[in-house]
């Protein structure tokens, strides 16, 4: 049952991006796409929380340090947002932190800068 709530959530997620790709079109500002999303998953009545803030723990001790996530989804998955020429390695390390520091199981990296936006979708598991 929790692995099909994800699977319906990431589905909703890929078209919730893929409409506004092709409202906004590439080449904009991540916030641009970021504001736009937001709106279209709240159109959608899907909960969601932006630039969460998530702390560094470290042997059961919470540091004076948070990193932030650009956006959770129901509680269970995070979207980080770009608009870049391309995906690098640190991007997705980036996501790869996240999940593990937030004791998430599923992430999508997403960049808004690409022609077709499928080629700018990435998903990614944490003990999944």
């Amino acid at each position: 049952m929790e692995r099909e709530r994800y699977n319906n959530l990431s589905k909703e997620i890929l078209d919730a991006a893929i409409t506004v790709h092709k409202e906004m079109g590439p080449g904009l500002l991540e916030a641009v796409y970021q504001h736009c999303l937001v709106k279209e998953l709240k159109i959608r009545n899907i909960k969601i929380d932006v630039m969460v803030p998530i702390p560094l723990v470290y042997k059961g001790f919470v540091l004076n340090k948070d990193y932030i996530i650009d956006m959770l989804i129901e509680d269970m998955i995070i979207i980080e947002l770009k608009s870049i020429e391309s995906i690098l390695p640190v991007h997705e390390a980036q996501i790869i932190s996240y999940l593990k520091l937030a004791d998430k199981r599923l992430g999508f990296l997403i960049n808004f800068n690409v022609p077709l936006l499928k080629n700018g979708f990435k998903r990614f598991v944490n003990n999944f």
